[in-house]
């Protein structure tokens, strides 16, 4: 069994310019805020984002939207970031705002392998500026295309020494899902058990999907 515990520095080594990230949470809930705090102190710059909102200044990958370090956001809303929606309107920041539901299912297909899947949800809006449209049975869907990224960085509850994961309540929300769709998946783990200490039933997230475990430096 590998040990897949790293510490700060590793975990900053493996960042860089231009990377794409996606991270779990809902206004930061779920969010790794050890690791948010780590991409702040790498200075690693032109980051797209994909989560479902950009939290607050303060909380969540808001931090990261203030200190200029996300060329691209992809979520469902920035309401709760004064700062996203400040740059977003000055050209700071490219913004792509997604309905919550074809966000996760555009995940689900990154995850899946999947080339898309056809929705009729923001037909006769702007969601459907340079998408093709299909009519099937009378009706209009959208094709929309899978998500993917180099990095999904998660927050779970607890995690064994393989990774397998399990989240808390609510915290649970995007995480799941995002282990799936990343070349590298790093989980922030608020408690690290041994290796059968969470039961088969209860493993959320599964160690296959888990390449690195964090809990801090201190």
């Amino acid at each position: 069994m590998n040990n897949k515990l790293i510490n700060a520095a590793t975990f900053r080594d493996g960042l860089r310019d231009g990377m794409t990230i996606m991270f779990g949470g809902f206004m930061g809930i779920g969010t790794p805020a050890l690791l948010v705090a780590e991409i702040l102190k790498s200075g690693v710059r032109d980051l797209t984002i994909i989560g479902n909102d950009t939290g607050f200044t303060e909380t969540g990958v808001g931090p990261l939207i203030v200190s200029g370090q996300v060329k691209k956001v992809i979520a469902s809303h920035i309401g709760t970031n004064p700062e996203t929606g400040r740059r977003m309107i000055s050209g700071e920041l490219d913004v792509e705002l997604v309905p919550q539901g074809t966000l996760i299912e555009r995940i689900r297909c990154g995850g899946s392998g999947l080339g898309g899947f056809l929705t009729p949800t923001g037909v006769g809006t702007v969601v459907e500026e340079n998408k093709q449209k299909m009519v099937i049975d009378g009706v209009t869907y959208l094709l929309e295309l899978p998500l993917r990224a180099d990095l999904a960085i998660l927050q779970a509850a607890k995690s064994d020494r393989m990774g397998n994961l399990l989240y808390s309540l609510t915290a649970r929300n995007f995480n799941p899902i995002m282990a799936l769709a990343a070349d590298k998946v790093i989980a922030q783990c608020d408690q690290l058990v041994e290796v059968g200490d969470i039961e088969p039933d209860f493993v959320m997230t599964p160690a296959a999907l888990v390449d690195h475990l964090y809990q801090g430096d201190n």
